[in-house]
């Protein structure tokens, strides 16, 4: 916890700011980073990623500086290095970087790989696979049979409620989920079914920053979440904090932070996403004071 202390010509004000003890880099971003800056000073060749490694904006700039090329597509590739993102790719992309011939660094997260597998595992014992998450999330496309389209996504309530009666479902989630949404879901598809297999596969990381989020919202009068506003598990945070009614802002960086939000606020927590460096962070704090 920090506590600043600001001074005007006639008042003394002092706010305390209560930052998140799992704010920032979770293990998967750091495993990414130190890959991707290893690969960078080992290659001599091209340095590619298909996509951003991470969603955050600043970091995928300051890669770029440092020689990081983001390509869209296998077609922008002719030669050199591939770094597999954290989110993944789909099984059909991933074949064809292993065909090409190029050479591959695997930066995915384990967690995504243990989702993935478990899909393949539901998918041969026959069970209708659900995963719960964003159909257009890059983590959720790299699924084995999303593509396809035998792999089902629900993205809503409604969704679940309107799910077909099966005989058999496996039910995982998107890592970056939220914890009391996925169980909402899974006591929904329990009653359109005889059998529900269920694997918990939200991060523990997330599932802990989610968690001292609110307990340090009910003790400020304001919350800022810290991180891309294209990270899922950024905005996951924003979400949760706004729908169970504290007042919170988004922002990616120290310069979105609008005056009159501090009027009157004495009490102040911040959390950030697990893609947030620790200098985007430590910047925000630094603006309060």
């Amino acid at each position: 916890m920090y506590c600043l202390i600001a001074f005007s010509l006639n008042t003394l004000y002092s706010m305390k700011i209560l930052l998140s003890k799992e704010a920032g880099f979770c293990f998967g971003v750091k495993r990414a980073l130190r890959l991707t800056n290893q690969t960078l000073e080992e290659s001599k060749c091209p340095v590619y990623t298909l996509g951003p490694l991470i969603h955050n904006p600043q970091v995928i700039e300051d890669l770029k500086s440092k020689g990081v090329l983001v390509a869209q597509s296998m077609d922008e590739i002719a030669t050199g290095v591939v770094i597999l993102r954290s989110h993944g790719v789909t099984p059909k992309l991933y074949q064809q970087l292993l065909d090409s011939g190029l050479t591959i660094v695997d930066a995915v997260c384990p967690n995504v790989k243990r989702v993935q597998k478990l899909v393949s595992q539901l998918k041969q014992e026959d069970y209708t696979v659900v995963v719960v998450g964003e159909r257009n999330h890059p983590e959720v496309m790299s699924v084995p049979g999303i593509v396809e389209g035998d792999t089902i996504v629900i993205e809503s309530i409604e969704q679940a409620e309107n799910f077909p009666q099966t005989e058999r479902i496996g039910m995982v989630a998107q890592t970056t989920q939220a914890c009391e949404y996925f169980r909402k879901i899974a006591g929904i598809l329990l009653h359109k079914t005889f059998e529900l297999r269920v694997y918990h596969t939200i991060c523990d990381a997330v599932e802990r920053r989610q968690q001292d989020c609110l307990k340090i919202a009910e003790q400020v009068e304001m919350m800022l979440v810290v991180g891309g506003k294209n990270s899922a598990n950024t905005s996951r945070l924003a979400q949760i904090c706004s729908d169970n009614g504290y007042a919170t802002y988004h922002i990616e960086t120290a310069s979105e932070i609008q005056p009159e939000w501090l009027k009157g606020i004495k009490k102040i927590g911040i959390t950030a996403g697990a893609s947030t460096p620790p200098w985007i962070i430590e910047g925000v704090v630094a603006a309060l004071s």
